[in-house]
């Protein structure tokens, strides 16, 4: 008799609840199984690996072009990249968002990279002078002064790891890309002695 009156407690608590109890694991929102969540399970964020190079943007420019419906935006990034240890290029990329436009900088700077000869204090071998469009630089070798350049040159230098040098810009230009361009020109024709 006691097993019958359990039977009716229980079912009249099921009536009261108005939900039957469950007895296998129901799927849906939320944990699974396994315990990942749905919207990302178990997947961690990769690190993404360090480059050997170094990057460093120089010129971020943002170019309008009058279109029928109105403007139109585009940007133009220059940048150095380098590891420091005597390898540097520089780089410029174009495309309709930052991001996109320093990911083509840096391909087109890994492409154009030179290799600097280099003293064993760091500095260079001889004075040099370079030319590029409407820039020209001027690189003079300087035993205990430290890295002695303004602008895109000390950025350039910086990245190809060059120090006690004096540099000076004998141009009015102001662009930054030519002046970069310029430095790298001074550095490809440095030779040993």
């Amino acid at each position: 008799m006691t097993d019958t009156t359990d039977i009716k407690t229980e079912a009249t608590a099921t009536e009261a609840t108005g939900a039957p109890e469950a007895t296998t694991p129901v799927r849906g929102r939320g944990r699974g199984a396994r315990g990942n969540d749905r919207r990302g399970g178990n997947r961690r964020a990769q690190p993404r690996e360090r480059s050997e190079f170094e990057q460093a943007t120089i010129e971020v420019r943002r170019v309008a072009r009058v279109m029928a419906g109105g403007r139109r935006f585009n940007f133009s990034v220059s940048l150095v990249i380098g590891d420091k240890k005597g390898r540097v290029g520089v780089g410029l990329g174009k495309g309709a968002d930052t991001a996109l436009a320093i990911d083509k900088a840096a391909r087109d700077a890994k492409k154009n990279m030179i290799t600097v000869t280099r003293t064993k204090s760091n500095s260079i071998p001889h004075a040099v002078s370079a030319k590029y469009a409407s820039s020209t630089v001027e690189l003079i070798p300087s035993t205990g002064r430290g890295l002695v350049a303004g602008s895109a040159v000390r950025t350039v230098l910086e990245f190809a790891g060059v120090t006690d040098i004096v540099s000076k810009i004998h141009t009015r230009s102001k662009n930054k890309l030519t002046i970069a361009r310029a430095t790298v020109n001074a550095l490809t024709t440095l030779h040993t002695r």
